[in-house]
């Protein structure tokens, strides 16, 4: 039955149904409406540990379910919708985690939803069931947990729209959300998206068999469903994968058949995804459903994105996709933009993929080593008992399985007070900052732009973002760190001045490291040989090398007056010794370390 049915999956499941909200005491919704009773689906893997600190809720998209890993016995070929990332020794380890998923509220796979029967009636509600928001299906999921006596949620974990109920998690509950993982998603639909929703909802309700939401289960609107389907699903891929996957192929002919059927292989997948998902789902369920991720908005409900995130305490794991058009990375990136700015615990990665908005099902290796990472780091903080045991935990062994060997570092360390604020940018694997986490206390933020280093810093426990320094930091503000770092990165930069402005506003004092160009056996090699220098410092050939701007300690001074930088303290070095260079460093020095602030 597939890779899943072996041993790193959870197996056999039960979905299982929960009443938690009765008919005499119904729920108030935002709209001001009542409904009463609420059944839940659910299911759950691993176990719950006896401190309570293991629970992950994940909150599924618009088509998905409760069955989120395993297989059920008379589903025997149909695995959970994510189950290459939930199960033993995956993403999200059933061997470590209790893992929590649901139906939402109008869903049409067991929790009640247009489809159940109406109380009142004695008929299915059909439309008239009250509209939904974000905010009404986050408030059920709250009430399951209450059913199931869980009281602290160490990850809140969601993909597109299941990330919108994981930012809205984290906003509503902060007390209760130690986490929360935010894949593909955003803060609000923009036009376009919404545009989207209401052709599809259009296709619903021009049905010929759609009957005012009151169809029958042998008359259903099929069609309409279909095209709705057809539609999302279109925004669910990306024009590279498309093109890749189907181009202009023909599915059963080499030439065309000069009619209106569909011969075009985009055509006849985009037939079979409409034809598969009325199988399983109910047309008034995708009303609601896209309803609700229309009204969604946490700058319309909080005054602003920032102060919506000013009421969380969460840490976040925010990811995007190169090839999402639907939610773009720049809507992420505008999240964390809004985090930083009131100095939140914020990581973020935009993964390169070819897949679009699917992505987020179809990338479990990046992925999945984001959230493992962030989630062991996660529950390490939270199951220590003090500061220092939670620094511990979080990074000692990642110091312990470094090697010293950058003297650079050690020096750089030395200059930084403990209990700091530091922005370490191109910070590599994170191993400068996890070493001042260890040592010294301080709350660290790294800035990089390599997927797989990234990737390291996660899962070593030091916070980072995916970004390119020379785009600015606008979202921090003045002085929001005590110190900021870019070691053996200022000849790399294609505009030094504009990025050295901008880190000396943001940081009380600036720490910055390079190779010198000027050094002896540089210039001996160049005047010997008349070709570029190779040395330990300078290891790249001409060809190869990122460094795009070549300097001297005297350069670098007389750049520091010209930009209105103070030089604090000057520490030339050569090879690996701690010791500073005395004797004539603008030749003898092989690198140098600056410590700057502002004029």
């Amino acid at each position: 039955m597939g890779k899943s049915m072996t041993g790193n999956s959870v197996g056999v499941v039960e979905t299982r149904t929960v009443r938690v909200v009765e008919e005499d005491s119904p729920l108030r919704l935002q709209s001001g409406k009542t409904l009463g009773p609420i059944d839940v689906a659910y299911e759950t893997y691993g176990a719950l540990n006896n401190e309570g600190t293991n629970v992950i809720l994940i909150c599924h998209a618009l088509s998905g379910n409760a069955h989120v890993a395993g297989w059920h016995r008379e589903e025997g070929k149909s695995a959970g919708w994510w189950d290459d990332m939930v199960g033993p020794g995956k993403g999200i380890d059933t061997n470590k985690y209790f893992v929590v998923c649901s139906n939402f509220l109008g869903g049409c796979s067991g929790t009640t939803g247009p489809v159940s029967v109406n109380p009142a009636t004695g008929k299915p509600y059909g439309l008239s069931f009250p509209v939904l928001t974000i905010a009404d299906l986050v408030k059920v999921q709250k009430l399951l947990l209450d059913a199931l006596g869980i009281k602290k949620v160490l990850a809140v974990i969601g993909g597109s729209m299941g990330g919108m109920q994981a930012l809205q998690w984290a906003v509503e509950y902060p007390d209760i959300v130690e986490s929360c993982l935010a894949v593909a998603t955003t803060t609000h639909l923009g036009a376009q998206a919404i545009a989207f929703d209401a052709v599809g909802r259009n296709a619903i309700l021009a049905d010929m068999n759609f009957a005012d939401g009151e169809y029958p289960p042998t008359a259903v609107p099929d069609k309409g469903l279909a095209i709705a389907r057809m539609i999302g699903h279109i925004t669910y891929l990306s024009e590279q994968g498309m093109r890749s996957k189907f181009g202009r192929e023909l599915r059963n002919a080499k030439d065309y058949s000069y009619d209106f059927d569909s011969e075009f292989s985009v055509e006849t997948y985009l037939d079979y995804q409409g034809r598969s998902f009325v199988e399983r789902f109910d047309a008034n369920s995708y009303l609601y459903i896209t309803k609700a991720m229309d009204y969604f908005s946490l700058p319309r409900d909080y005054g602003s994105i920032e102060a919506a995130f000013s009421r969380t305490s969460s840490r976040f794991l925010i990811v995007s996709f190169t090839s999402d058009w639907l939610f773009t990375p720049k809507e992420s990136w505008d999240m964390v933009c809004a985090l930083l700015a009131d100095a939140k615990d914020v990581s973020y990665c935009n993964i390169e993929s070819p897949y679009g908005h699917d992505a987020f099902l179809l990338e479990p290796e990046v992925l999945g080593a984001l959230i493992s990472g962030f989630l062991a780091r996660t529950h390490a903080r939270v199951r220590g008992s003090s500061d220092h045991v939670r620094r511990q935990s979080s990074s000692v062994d990642i110091v312990n399985t470094g090697t010293r060997l950058r003297v650079d570092y050690e020096l750089i360390e030395s200059l930084i007070d403990p209990g700091s604020r530091v922005l370490d940018i191109g910070c590599g694997n994170g191993d400068l900052l996890a070493r001042l986490v260890h040592d010294k206390g301080i709350t660290a933020l790294g800035i990089e732009v390599e997927q797989d280093l990234i990737v390291e810093c996660v899962n070593r426990g030091v916070s980072v973002v995916q970004h390119d320094i020379e785009k600015g930091l606008a979202c921090c503000a003045d002085d929001s760190f005590d110190y900021v770092v870019l070691s053996q990165t200022l000849q790399t930069l294609r505009h030094p001045e504009k990025v050295l402005k901008e880190l000396l506003r943001i940081g009380k004092k600036v720490i910055v490291s390079f190779p010198n160009f000027a050094y002896w056996r540089s210039r001996l090699q160049l005047s010997i040989t008349g070709k570029a220098p190779v040395t330990s410092s300078l290891p790249y050939s001409w060809y190869d090398s990122p460094n795009i701007h070549f300097l001297s300690l005297s350069d670098f001074d007389d750049f520091c007056k010209e930009i209105g930088a103070r030089i604090v303290r000057r520490i030339p070095l050569v090879r690996n010794k701690p010791s500073p260079v005395r004797l004539l460093p603008n030749i003898f020095a092989e690198q140098v370390i600056y410590l700057t602030t502002r004029s």
